[in-house]
């Protein structure tokens, strides 16, 4: 039998995929890895890119005298407002007692003026059942609440003072690694596209 009439056999490689990026593993990282990425976004935005660049105060809503509108953990984001804004119904954030630092965020619901003519407002949580005891003057207002995002409250907590800095350092550094990584393998497929091709 001469080797001219041996059936040679061809070893073919497998087929390869015209896209490696299709498997389920591969769209599960995908969307996992995205998925942290907007959340890392998100919560930089509310807590401290939005409220900074606003002029806004973020604030944690620490009891239930809010309910339901803003729960218990809720994040309240506060911005100065004009005598003009300050109509009854609208929800904003005072000092307590004048010059001390703790605030509360109670709505208006009603208001009245002094024998001088001067202006104060009467406040009063969603849950409770009675007006707050003393009426609330102009300078304790620290602004009306802008917007709010509920649970976010616990975020900012513990986003506070050097923990924010480091936390925020963090983020920063891992979407600059990400970006890189995207980037770097962007260009990794590119050139291996280009090498298949040819």
């Amino acid at each position: 039998m001469s080797t001219e009439d041996t059936d040679v056999i061809p070893v073919v490689p497998p087929e390869k995929s015209e896209n490696e990026h299709t498997g389920v593993s591969w769209w599960v990282s995908r969307i996992v890895s995205y998925t942290l990425l907007a959340a890392m976004l998100f919560v930089l935005a509310v807590t401290v890119v939005v409220p900074r660049v606003s002029g806004a105060t973020p604030y944690t809503i620490l009891t239930s005298s809010m309910r339901p509108t803003y729960p218990p953990g809720s994040l309240v984001v506060i911005k100065p407002a004009d005598r003009s804004e300050l109509t009854v119904g609208t929800a904003i954030t005072y000092q307590i007692k004048s010059g001390e630092p703790d605030v509360v965020t109670h709505r208006i619901v009603a208001t009245q003026q002094t024998g001088g003519g001067v202006t104060t407002y009467i406040t009063r949580g969603d849950n409770n059942g009675s007006d707050d005891e003393n009426p609330v003057q102009i300078g304790q207002i620290r602004g009306k609440v802008w917007y709010a995002v509920p649970y976010m409250g616990y975020v900012n907590n513990w986003l506070n003072g050097d923990q924010r800095r480091i936390t925020v350092t963090v983020i920063v550094i891992g979407l600059a690694g990400y970006a890189l990584f995207m980037f770097v393998g962007a260009g990794v497929d590119y050139r291996k596209k280009r090498r298949e091709a040819s």
